[in-house]
């Protein structure tokens, strides 16, 4: 089983980071030196896929902008010799292969990921949430390859979560338990109240998906009332002769969605880079006694990283 292509769904408004969003992306938020958007892509790439589909809104080219050359800024750094600054970028725009797809009106990520059916043949696909940053050895989207090889089935990511947050996620139900980080699933459930929730397995924003998926939405939109949810159509594909699978992924997840997490997934990964760690390590224990750093070690707040 091969898996060449990922579907990026990017069309949100990004409406919690307003103003910001306003005229930016929020999947441009940056994260060091590097947009959100392109941990995505990197991981992708390290699990040898570099086919994307990304679901998009009119408002969102700088996406496409991003992905794409630019030959005056390329020039510019080739004659100041700083042409090491854009070597990531231009690597990923090297090997890999974007196609933009203009999603007219927020359906729900269901209808975003049946927006690439038509790019899709009879194969498996990734589906990766840009909101969610994995950090780990072995890629996330990687991890769920291998499940989705092994078990000749679709599998989503999963973590485990306190059961007062299973209410802000969708949530599997347990058909059957197969090694301690993978289960079969029977259904699944779209935020459901605490006291209804069948685990406390939270899906996380990775999914490796049959193309039998777009059945599955098409089945499930002609009784949806609102949005069309992708739990509801993974649903729909394992109560009618689909097998579907969650693991366990390895790694640091970072939830980008929100203001207050965006800046801790600024805060962990730039404690995992070895060049800024030392300073951000620094600047929180300082932290500790705020008016004697604002007041006393002036000198640190411009220190050159």
């Amino acid at each position: 089983m091969d898996v060449v292509k990922a579907v990026i769904p990017a069309a949100g408004l990004g409406t919690r980071f307003l103003p910001y969003t306003k005229s930016v992306p929020k999947e441009m938020l940056p994260l060091i030196n590097k947009p959100a958007i392109q941990y995505i892509i990197e991981e992708c790439l390290k699990s040898h896929v570099n086919n994307f589909l990304m679901i998009t809104s009119k408002s969102k080219f700088a996406l496409e902008n991003h992905f794409d050359s630019n030959l005056e800024l390329e020039l510019l750094l080739k004659d100041t010799n700083k042409e090491q600054l854009l070597s990531g970028i231009k690597k990923i725009i090297r090997t890999s292969n974007f196609t933009y797809i203009r999603q007219p009106e927020p359906l729900g990520l269901g209808h975003a990921v049946s927006m690439a059916k038509h790019s899709i043949g009879k194969e498996y696909f990734g589906v990766l949430l840009p909101d969610d940053i994995i950090v780990s050895q072995q890629p996330g989207l990687d991890q769920l390859i291998k499940i989705a090889r092994q078990e000749k089935a679709s599998v989503i990511a999963v973590q485990e979560v306190p059961q007062n947050y299973v209410s802000s996620y969708g949530v599997i139900a347990i058909k059957k338990q197969t090694t301690p980080k993978l289960f079969q699933v029977s259904h699944l459930v779209e935020k459901p109240k605490t006291q209804d929730a069948p685990s406390n397995l939270a899906i996380i924003g990775r999914y490796v998906l049959s193309h039998k998926i777009f059945h599955s939405i098409d089945e499930v939109s002609n009784y949806a009332t609102g949005e069309i949810q992708l739990t509801d159509a993974i649903s729909h594909m394992a109560q009618h002769g689909e097998k579907v699978f969650a693991y366990k992924v390895q790694g640091t997840r970072y939830d980008t969605g929100t203001p207050l997490g965006w800046i801790k997934a600024t805060i962990g990964t730039a404690l995992q880079n070895p060049h800024y760690a030392p300073y951000i390590k620094e600047f929180l224990s300082e932290l500790d006694t705020p008016e004697s750093f604002m007041f006393n070690n002036n000198k640190n707040i411009t220190k050159t990283l």
